[in-house]
C-alpha cells in the first residue's frame, strides 16, 4: 500500500520548511512540532517523517528530546533523519522508539561504519539518497559528491537495509511537482522499496507517484503546511 507521509522538520525547536534545503530560506509554520505530529496522526497519517535540520547541518542529532516526545505522543510509526553519523546516535534513536532511521552522509563517506550500522539493525536503516542532477549530495545537501544516485543505490541494495528515501533537492520545498522521470528511473534500478520526497504540490502528484512501480510512499511537507494538499483527501485518493 502506498503511504502518504507528512514531514515534520525541526529547526531551533520549531516546525519549519526550507526551500531547496537552504538554511537561509526557512519559514516557521508552528512553534510546537509535537502538536503538528499529533495533528497529522489525527488526520490519518500512516507514519510521520521527522527531520532534525539542525542535526543535518551539524552532523549530530540536536532535537532528540522533541523526537522522543513525538514518538510518545503518536501511535503511528516515526521515521527519522538528520545528522545520524555515529552508531551511538542510531542506538539512541531506536532506544527512544523510532521505527526507522534514515542515513545518508555515512553511507557515502564511511562505508565501514555504515556496514556496522546495518548489521546491528538489519531492516531498520533506510538509505537517504539526496540527489542534485542525478548526483548524490551529502552533509545536509551542502556537498555534491561524484557518485550517481543510481550507482550508490545499487551498491547499497546488497546490504540488509529497509529501502531508500529518494529526494530531488532541486524540487524540495518548491511546490513545482516531483521529478517523475528521475524517480521512475531510480525506482526502476532497485528492488527494494523507495519513498519519494521533494516537490509534491497537489494530490495529482501523489496519485502519479503511487503508480510508479517500486515507489512505496511519498513524503509531503510544504504542500500540507500551505494548505495545497488535504491529508485526508490525499489518503483517500491513493487507496
Amino acid at each position: 500500500m502506498f503511504e502518504v507521509i507528512p514531514a515534520v522538520d525541526i529547526k531551533g525547536g520549531k516546525c519549519v520548511r526550507l526551500y531547496q534545503g537552504r538554511a537561509d530560506m526557512e519559514k516557521v509554520y508552528f512553534e510546537n512540532p509535537v502538536e503538528v505530529a499529533k495533528r497529522w496522526e489525527e488526520e490519518g497519517a500512516p507514519r510521520i517523517h521527522v527531520v532534525d535540520l539542525d542535526g543535518a547541518f551539524e552532523g549530530v542529532p540536536k532535537n532528540i528530546k522533541i523526537v522522543e516526545e513525538i514518538v510518545r505522543s503518536v501511535g503511528v510509526p516515526v521515521q527519522f533523519g538528520g545528522g545520524v553519523r555515529t552508531l551511538k546516535a542510531l542506538e539512541e534513536l531506536f532506544k527512544i522508539g523510532v521505527d526507522r532511521v534514515i542515513v545518508g552522509t555515512v553511507a557515502v563517506e564511511e562505508p565501514e561504519l555504515f556496514e556496522q550500522m546495518v548489521k546491528t539493525f538489519p531492516g531498520k536503516v533506510v538509505v537517504g539518497i539526496d540527489a542534485k542532477d542525478g548526483m548524490v549530495t551529502t552533509r545536509g545537501w551542502i556537498e555534491v559528491s561524484k557518485v550517481s544516485a543510481v550507482e550508490l543505490a545499487k551498491k547499497m541494495e546488497e546490504k540488509p537495509i529497509w529501502g531508500f528515501v529518494y529526494t530531488d533537492i532541486s524540487r524540495d520545498g518548491t511546490l513545482t511537482s516531483p521529478n517523475f522521470e528521475e524517480i521512475e528511473r531510480f525506482a526502476g534500478s532497485v528492488e527494494k522499496p523507495v519513498i519519494a520526497s521533494g516537490g509534491v504540490a497537489k494530490i495529482e502528484d501523489l496519485i502519479n507517484l503511487s503508480k510508479i512501480k517500486g515507489v512505496a510512499g511519498a513524503i509531503v511537507g510544504k504542500a500540507l503546511y500551505e494548505g495545497r494538499v488535504n491529508l485526508k483527501e490525499a489518503l483517500g485518493a491513493v487507496k
